[in-house]
């Protein structure tokens, strides 16, 4: 019976990290990670960063959304952010996301 339960709480571990995966395995595959990372700023901010900074607006995922899409400058200082326009809408989505979630 231990071993069932043991069994059936490694299971849902594993099937509620299969989502973060993913959506670091997406972002590892858009080269999103090129220049930022979960915890850390790279040449871009960190996501927990932006997810902190983005906590209280309510517009924040559409407006990041927008600026993946478009790129963007300025607001996390001087260097840009490329356009992302080759990436599919609901990827984009997906990691905005995930993003805003701190990207876990």
């Amino acid at each position: 019976m231990k071993s069932i339960v043991i069994s059936a709480l490694v299971a849902a571990a594993v099937l509620a990290s299969t989502p973060a995966l993913a959506n670091a395995d997406l972002a590892k595959k858009s080269n999103c990670l090129a220049c930022h990372a979960a915890d850390k700023k790279v040449v871009g901010p960190s996501y927990q960063d932006v997810a902190k900074k983005y906590a209280s607006d309510k517009t924040a995922e559409a407006k990041l959304i927008d600026k993946v899409k478009k790129g963007g400058s300025g607001v996390w200082g001087p260097i840009p952010m490329p356009p992302n326009a080759q990436l599919k809408d609901a990827d984009i989505a997906t990691l905005v996301k995930w993003i805003l979630a701190g990207a876990k």
